[in-house]
């Protein structure tokens, strides 16, 4: 798979709510063995990132990730994306029920070897969709 199509893949399939796909499947084909999610605050292994994924399709069932922009060097690319959903239930300790909705801009630096995702660091716009939520 093209680093592209990787990454098209991993967005709308893996982050995005999609119930037609086995997302362990899909991110045990993309995610290589050794991955490593970078946030601001903490890590994730590959087995943390696919747990946090499942936990946000649940509090989240019309999560949506949308790609604007794919730039890349070599191995590495960069994409800014869109999140966007309506949460229900705890969201980050603020009690949310479904009717009010958020919509955040996204960068992430990926790495990639061997047709496999390695590595990325991300950046969510997680205190615009409290404002959001709250409002």
């Amino acid at each position: 798979m093209e680093n592209r199509e990787l990454l098209t893949a991993f967005y709308r399939k893996c982050l995005t709510v999609n119930p037609d796909t086995n997302t362990n499947e899909v991110l045990g084909q993309i995610l290589a063995d050794n991955f490593v999610s970078n946030g601001s605050v903490e890590s994730k292994t590959k087995d943390q990132l696919i747990a946090q994924i499942g936990f946000f399709w649940k509090l989240i069932p019309d999560l949506k990730w949308e790609p604007q922009d794919m730039i890349s060097e070599g191995n590495k690319m960069v994409v800014r994306s869109i999140a966007s959903g309506t949460p229900n239930g705890d969201y980050m300790g603020l009690p949310t029920d479904g009717t009010k909705s958020f919509k955040i801009m996204t960068i992430d630096f990926h790495q990639i070897e061997n047709g496999k995702l390695t590595t990325v660091h991300h950046l969510e716009d997680w205190g615009t969709a409290m404002k959001q939520l709250k409002s």
